[in-house]
């Protein structure tokens, strides 16, 4: 999902990270991005440097004193954890780097207080500047505003990407959007939630949050 926003509109995550960086006065980013993903790399570039030439990153950005510039690091690894994250700028090795304490917001990378979002949360950021932090708030529940990307992938009639409003339940996603199983055969478990994730089995499909 993540690799489909940086392939698709990387301008929308820069946009993103800029207003964060901004709001908690940090002026150097990274975006960490998998080695396996090589156009989502290469548009990242080509996005930074259009950001660059027109006053968006860099130096003194929109004619102001704010400085913010962004660094992209590639990695063979997946980092599941916060901590061992923010030590794969250290190391070419992830597994290897101690992790930083006792916070990222205290002590992260490089020892200097840190921001971990993901993509998805950064590519919202612009958005709900454009339309209202209220008009933004009637997506969702009352506890989870918005939407999330889902992949539905495996024994499934429609696979691809789905953005749904948070607070569907996985019947609707897999049933409605994903049009059930291949073959019409029953439904035994979904997988969710990447490397980190467990499995869903029948009788939890209704449940929302």
């Amino acid at each position: 999902m993540d690799r489909s926003l940086l392939e698709g509109d990387p301008h929308r995550i820069l946009e993103g990270m800029a207003i964060c960086a901004y709001a908690i006065g940090s002026d150097e980013g990274y975006i960490y991005c998998r080695a396996e993903y090589p156009l989502a790399i290469k548009r990242l570039k080509q996005a930074i440097a259009q950001a660059e030439e027109a006053g968006l990153l860099g130096e003194k950005m929109l004619g102001t004193d704010f400085n913010f510039t962004l660094h992209i690091k590639e990695s063979r690894r997946v980092c599941l954890r916060a901590k061992r994250l923010l030590s794969s700028p250290y190391r070419r090795q992830t597994r290897h780097a101690a992790p930083p304490s006792p916070f990222p917001a205290v002590k992260g990378l490089w020892d200097k207080p840190s921001n971990i979002n993901n993509v998805e949360t950064f590519a919202n950021v612009p958005y709900i500047f454009r339309v209202g932090a209220e008009e933004y708030a009637k997506l969702g529940t009352e506890k989870s505003k918005g939407t999330k990307v889902f992949a539905l992938t495996g024994k499934i009639n429609n696979t691809g990407l789905a953005e749904v409003p948070m607070g569907i339940t996985m019947r609707e996603i897999l049933f409605d959007i994903g049009g059930g199983i291949m073959g019409g055969k029953k439904f035994k478990a979904v997988q969710i939630g990447g490397p980190s994730g467990g499995c869903i089995p029948e009788e939890l499909l209704d449940c929302s949050r």
